[in-house]
């Protein structure tokens, strides 16, 4: 089949709660109760007015859809007559907020990790539990500036540290497990990625521009790249991703503006990519990620968007701009896709995780429109006459 996309410490722990005045128990119950009324109406009326945002705009087929959004605790927290009830007693204590998110990723419980700089922490939320915890607070596990953050089926929560300059590995509670990186290992680890097939931990040194690879007892077994501009080399890479597929490793080549892609063992593949604003070339490359078809999806922080690409490097579609709103950015970073093809993205200046569904085609394939001449300041991402299944864009990337 092939797609169809029409472009136009060591411990999770719990916040602790001040306490504040006592209110009399009647006051409190009456009030409790009619806030709550309010919000139950408040929600019903939201949902009536809530309308998809989803790229390509009709009438072509939706592949990209917007989900939702997580910036605080409050977006997870379970609405209780205890939540309330304790609230009103004790005095509300405001909701801890991202500050500078760059790293993300999601474990097999659902719960979202974020790699946030400002906080010098993880960020746990648990949209399950409905709780919010940090990662690396005390112990050996303490985390200073952590950017990039990954997990494995098992739960386990890899996470790279860029002051300290080495990895982290914890298990699901937020114990720590191990270290990664003896003294002169690294010297700027940011991105981070997993192939459990192999066994392999695989981490991204922008300052020696190469990637080192270590066994899951953190056990180094080599290491590719180098600085340079030419196929296997890299100028200051960030960020990586690990295809559950293929176990093919992709690497955000950031000052190269482009993306290269390897082998398990770091064999190079191919490479796609370039500077400039035109469909398919990069200005400030940072998150990367694959879904379930071996999709690439690139986050541009110039661009305030997100370029997706097959295998060959030919851009299918993209979505985002600069704003505020839903699919709009504002200097996005990390970004990564879950086990159903749910898309999260670090929308750092906005501070927030904004979160997308990949909407697979239904068993049909189309041919791509005819190619025509673009208009100035415009390419098409394909060349003319390319049987992809894909059509051509006629917008710039940039928002």
């Amino acid at each position: 089949m092939s797609d169809h996309w029409g472009v136009t410490g060591g411990e999770l722990t719990q916040r602790s709660r001040p306490i504040g005045r006592r209110w009399p128990a009647p006051v409190v119950v009456g009030f409790m109760l009619a806030v709550l009324a309010g919000v139950v109406t408040g929600c019903a009326t939201g949902q009536k007015q809530q309308q998809d945002v989803v790229w390509p705009p009709p009438p072509d087929l939706p592949r990209i859809k917007y989900v939702g959004s997580i910036s605080s605790e409050s977006d997870i927290e379970k609405p209780s007559a205890a939540r309330w009830f304790r609230d009103l007693l004790f005095g509300p204590e405001p909701p801890a907020r991202m500050g500078k998110p760059y790293g993300v990723a999601v474990d097999p419980a659902g719960r979202l990790l974020v790699a946030d700089s400002a906080w010098g922490k993880v960020m746990v939320f648990d949209p399950v539990q409905g709780k919010f915890s940090l990662l690396g607070l005390s112990g050996p596990g303490v985390l200073s500036k952590p950017l990039g953050v990954t997990a494995d089926s098992q739960g386990k929560i890899y996470v790279t540290d860029t002051y300290q300059n080495r990895a982290v590995v914890y298990d699901r509670d937020g114990n720590f497990l191990l270290g990664i990186g003896e003294r002169g290992r690294f010297e700027q680890p940011v991105g981070i990625a997993v192939n459990e097939k192999l066994g392999r931990i695989y981490i991204v040194d922008t300052k020696k521009h190469n990637v080192s690879v270590f066994d899951m007892e953190g056990n180094f077994l080599f290491e590719f790249g180098g600085r340079g501009a030419e196929d296997g080399q890299f100028n200051f890479p960030t960020n990586i991703a690990v295809s559950r597929q293929s176990g093919t490793v992709a690497v955000m080549d950031s000052f190269n503006f482009r993306v290269q892609l390897f082998d398990p063992d770091g064999k190079f593949i191919r490479k796609f990519g370039g500077v400039g604003t035109a469909l398919g070339h990069f200005s400030k490359p940072k998150g990367i990620g694959f879904d379930s078809a071996d999709h690439i999806y690139v986050v541009d922080a110039a661009f305030n968007n997100v370029q997706i690409f097959d295998l060959e490097g030919r851009l299918l579609l993209f979505f985002g701009r600069m704003g505020t709103g839903p699919g709009e950015f504002w200097l996005p970073a990390g970004l990564a896709v879950d086990g159903r093809d749910k898309i999260y993205v670090a929308d750092q200046y906005n501070r927030k995780i904004q979160i997308f569904q990949y909407i697979p085609e239904p068993d049909v394939v189309k041919e791509p429109a005819p190619a025509s001449a673009p208009s100035p300041g415009e390419q098409h991402p394909l060349p003319e006459g390319q049987k992809s299944g894909f059509k051509a864009s006629h917008k710039p990337p940039s928002g």
